[in-house]
């Protein structure tokens, strides 16, 4: 089950639509859904949580706990939506594909793909690109 909480003022639209498509992220990697939790914040309580947890002086767009057993995918995953904006900007995107971007790199972590190395990062963007490609709203 994938459920959206907000400890901020930005609320999703449509979270069916991404309920699903990250049901379908997690499908096409071989996984199982379990218990996902998105949780949209701002950059300061998403810094308190890097500091607490991570030991981290910094800001970040995401931070991801990861309870996945086996095949089985669960995990709490933290998005700054402060974050996502300056880098919708820095990048030239619009603010729906960095979030959709974000929120593929979260369940993406919880299927192995990592980003410490150049070679890894290469395949997490590739990953990232392939299942955004898979968001489909219906019109």
């Amino acid at each position: 089950m994938i459920t959206f909480n907000y400890e901020s003022d930005f609320v999703l639209s449509n979270e069916s639509i991404y309920s699903s498509w990250i049901s379908a992220i997690i499908e096409s990697e071989n996984f199982l859904e379990g218990e996902i939790n998105y949780i949209f914040c701002n950059d300061d309580y998403l810094h308190a949580i890097n500091l607490q947890y991570l030991n981290h002086d910094t800001l970040t767009d995401i931070i991801s706990f990861d309870y996945t057993e086996g095949t089985l995918i669960s995990g709490d995953i933290f998005v700054s939506i402060e974050r996502v904006l300056d880098n919708a900007q820095e990048f030239k995107v619009s603010f729906e594909d960095e979030l959709k971007r974000v929120l593929a790199h979260g369940v993406l972590h919880y299927c192995g793909y990592k980003d410490k190395s150049e070679e890894d990062v290469f395949l997490m963007r590739q990953k990232e690109d392939e299942k955004i490609s898979m968001f489909h709203v219906e019109r």
